[in-house]
């Protein structure tokens, strides 16, 4: 017994020798993790050439009608207030009844001739940079799964959003601000932070949400001014607080997560001063102010610009909190005040990208989670105001459009049926549009992928087809 207890406090004593020493195995192994250490945001090629390096993701919450923007149906009108040939076969979430004739007027515009509504008259001045795709698919007729699909490539279970793929992928530009930001006024869109999530991915990848209804940039991020401390004073701090967190690495060994938050520390005091620039929009021209209006959804998109000029990877940007664009009752009041507010921008922001050479580089994508029925929405408490004069939900078909990075504008892919109903050439699925995003911006979506629960997960789940025809 003794002589084991003499050995064994030998060996403890040994054991902290060597362990000073850096000489345990353990050690050893940490040592050569942290010398590998890399910053899980620092830029990274794609698998591939990639044509685009950014998105901006202009998020129609609650399901723009796609007969009364960017897809006509003649028939509708025909039919106003009568039931649609075939009608009785249309499935939807709600009682629906006779058809309801757009109120909006169609035009073609550019040298495409494409038939866009009066509602996004100045988006169609850039129609020939356009790729709308009319037969979009999605699987449910709920805002939440609906959602959760868009943003998150699966309509039930929590994964990674599209923003967390892109920068687990490419890493960003910028390491003075977030490679994933999202904008969205007054609060959370439907399904909350869950639109944005990272999941199983490492927290460095989640979105960073910024509520756009401020305009004073202190207001806009939280705590990114210090009013007791200069900047030289919170470097000092900042420097010193460094220190012990490494004292405390060294101690523990090497943890991706701790790493993560020690390195958190340093890019807050590195926000100060670019984001401050990056969020205050009064720094621009006049003339820019002007292209794109007035408002928070003129403010917010200029903001998505000059995000992306400055290197950020993702920039969602939400019309609303919940889902404005839900027509439910009074879809011409509604839809003509919700376009409104962003058709101006949207513009400018092509105008824009293409005047600072970012056009090509920045992949842009316009959409809701899902489209709206053809018919009438027939009243139901607790489901509308019985105003007979909305619209349901549809996912049978649907419409969003590409723009600049790899997409070949000036293009109608796809169609519903003469009503609008159900896509019928060529169907997209929400899958599908995720893998023609992601070879865009490069990447194969089967092999961009991550290891979790046993298996490897991807955006696309085990779905997905890349459709070549949107891309240049």
């Amino acid at each position: 017994m003794l002589t084991r207890m003499g050995t064994g406090l030998g060996m403890m004593g040994l054991a902290g020798l060597l362990g000073d020493e850096k000489l345990l195995a353990g050690d050893a192994e940490s040592a050569a993790q942290a010398a590998s250490y890399q910053n899980p945001l620092a830029p990274k090629p794609p698998h591939f050439k990639a044509k685009a390096k950014h998105v901006i993701h202009l998020f129609m919450t609650g399901g723009p009608s796609h007969v009364d923007t960017f897809d006509p149906k003649p028939l509708l009108n025909k039919y106003h207030g009568k039931p649609l040939p075939g009608g009785e076969n249309l499935r939807t979430e709600r009682k629906t009844g006779a058809a309801l004739g757009s109120p909006f007027k169609f035009q073609k515009y550019g040298e495409s001739g494409i038939e866009v509504s009066e509602l996004f008259s100045h988006t169609a001045q850039h129609i020939d940079d356009i790729a709308v795709i009319r037969s979009m698919q999605a699987e449910v007729p709920n805002h939440e799964p609906s959602l959760g699909l868009m943003n998150c490539g699966a309509s039930v279970a929590v994964r990674p959003a599209f923003g967390s793929w892109l920068t687990y992928g490419m890493g960003t530009d910028n390491q003075n601000l977030p490679g994933y930001v999202v904008m969205c006024p007054h609060g959370y869109p439907t399904k909350q932070t869950q639109n944005w999530q990272s999941a199983f991915l490492p927290g460095v990848y989640q979105g960073t949400y910024v509520d756009t209804r401020y305009t004073e940039v202190e207001k806009l991020i939280e705590n990114v001014k210090n009013s007791h401390l200069s900047l030289d004073e919170q470097r000092r701090q900042v420097d010193l607080l460094q220190q012990l967190n490494a004292q405390h690495r060294e101690q523990r060994g090497f943890d991706p997560a701790l790493e993560s938050r020690v390195q958190s520390f340093e890019l807050a005091y590195r926000m100060q001063m670019e984001a401050t620039d990056a969020f205050d929009v009064t720094r621009e021209p006049k003339n820019v102010l002007e292209a794109y209006g007035d408002g928070i959804q003129a403010r917010q998109i200029l903001i998505a610009r000059r995000l992306v000029e400055r290197g950020v990877r993702f920039v969602q940007v939400f019309h609303d909190q919940g889902q404005p664009w839900d027509s439910h009752d009074d879809l011409e009041a509604n839809h003509r005040r919700l376009a409104g507010q962003c058709d101006k921008a949207i513009s400018a922001l092509i105008s824009d990208l293409k005047r600072l050479g970012l056009f090509e580089d920045t992949l842009i994508l316009w959409g809701g989670e899902f489209g709206r029925t053809p018919t009438v929405e027939l009243p139901k408490p607790g489901s509308n105001a019985g105003k007979v004069n909305g619209r349901d939900h549809n996912h049978y078909g649907f419409t969003c459009w590409l723009a600049g990075g790899g997409i070949k504008g000036g293009q109608v892919y796809g169609s519903t049926d003469e009503t609008g109903f159900k896509a019928e050439e060529n169907p997209v699925h929400v899958h599908d549009l995720h893998a023609t995003m992601l070879h865009a911006l490069g990447f194969d979506h089967k092999k961009l992928t991550y290891r979790y629960a046993g298996r490897d997960y991807r955006l696309t789940d085990v779905h997905g087809n890349v459709v070549h025809e949107l891309l240049s």
